[in-house]
């Protein structure tokens, strides 16, 4: 029996490949142990329960990035952390750790080395982030969600999906979401999504043109997200949704895509080939730029900046685009090259690569 220790956390874009590769490990191995280690504040501390793991717990302990007092704790308070994942790794005969980034991860990292455990590394981001840069120089077993990633030893996989996804039968899905989601099968279907906090700008920009997207003969399933501040028109062929827990179903109706441009989110449009304009989130370092550039420099999408996505650029460019039944398709062509359905086989074989080493 192998005992696998998967670090990671935070964000839902280290928790979701996180649990895709957990899923493909228990798949494989039913008898296989799997432990997670997180912190209490990101959504492992719901999602990983939920899905039948055990979570262990340890402090967040964010690096500081400038001098204040928190810089002066830093020290202790890794070391507490450290000192309890080496504790958790010997108490639990830990034989490999696999990490997916977040405050959980570094710990993880630096206790595997002390301990001679090989460890792996999965970076969904096609600009790293700053546990995953760290954690580099203690393996050799570096996966990569996306080609252009800049990381030492870097090696190709993709992005660990759910299988409901990996797995899709495009035909079933799309009968099966044409019904659940009460659409015309004689229309094309535009899904737009902002991500589950939504985007202001993207979503009122849709709002305000929804009428003449829909007079092109297209129909919109719009996922607003749970604190979007919006008002449905209340228009025909506009389909309004808050969440949506059946995102297999809604990529397998979707013809075209509009959406913000997380590496999970582009992952999941590239492994069905749904072309999509990307419209990336307009605050942080840039990564979602970076996420989207495989896709968008094999024209399989678009991008647009926020501040530019406008009523003005709909009628010029994104009607234009959706009339355009030879460009979409060469574009679904385009997105489906660069998706891949294997990130989360290829990741076990990484892991696999690792305890053989």
């Amino acid at each position: 029996m192998t005992r696998y220790l998967l670090a990671g956390g935070g964000t839902a874009g280290h928790v979701n490949p996180l649990l895709a590769t957990a899923d493909a490990i228990r798949e494989r191995e039913p008898d296989a142990e799997v432990v997670v280690l997180g912190t209490q504040e990101g959504l492992e501390a719901r999602l990983v329960p939920e899905r039948g793991y055990e979570l262990v717990t340890i402090p967040k302990v964010p690096f500081p990035r400038r001098i204040n007092g928190a810089a002066f704790r830093f020290p202790g308070l890794f070391r507490r952390a450290r000192q309890q994942t080496a504790r958790l790794i010997a108490e639990r005969s830990i034989d490999v750790v696999v990490g997916f980034g977040g405050y959980a991860s570094t710990p993880a990292y630096v206790a595997s080395k002390k301990a001679k455990v090989p460890l792996v590394i999965h970076e969904a981001n096609a600009r790293p982030g700053l546990a995953n840069r760290l954690g580099i120089r203690y393996t050799t077993f570096v996966g990569v969600a996306f080609h252009g990633t800049r990381l030492k030893h870097a090696r190709f996989v993709g992005m660990p999906l759910r299988s409901e996804i990996e797995r899709i039968d495009i035909d079933v899905a799309r009968r099966e979401g044409l019904t659940r989601f009460g659409l015309d099968p004689d229309r094309r279907t535009l899904l737009v999504t902002g991500g589950s906090q939504g985007a202001r700008r993207l979503n009122s920009t849709v709002i305000d043109t929804a009428a003449k997207i829909i007079g092109t003969g297209w129909q919109i399933i719009h996922l607003v997200g749970g604190k979007a501040d919006v008002t449905d028109p209340g228009i025909e062929h506009y389909h309004m949704m808050r969440y949506c827990d059946r995102m297999d179903l809604a990529l397998a109706v979707a013809d075209f895509a509009v959406s913000r441009a997380g590496a999970a989110t582009v992952s999941e449009l590239t492994a069905v080939g749904v072309p999509a304009v990307y419209v990336p989130y307009p605050v942080g370092n840039g990564e979602q730029r970076l996420n989207a550039a495989d896709v968008v420099g094999a024209n399989g999408a678009l991008l647009i900046a926020d501040a530019l996505f406008v009523p003005s650029w709909i009628d010029d460019t994104l009607i234009p685009l959706l009339n355009d039944r030879v460009r979409l398709h060469d574009m679904a062509v385009q997105s489906r090259h660069i998706g891949s359905r294997e990130g989360s086989q290829r990741m076990l074989q990484l892991i696999d690569d690792a305890l053989d080493n």
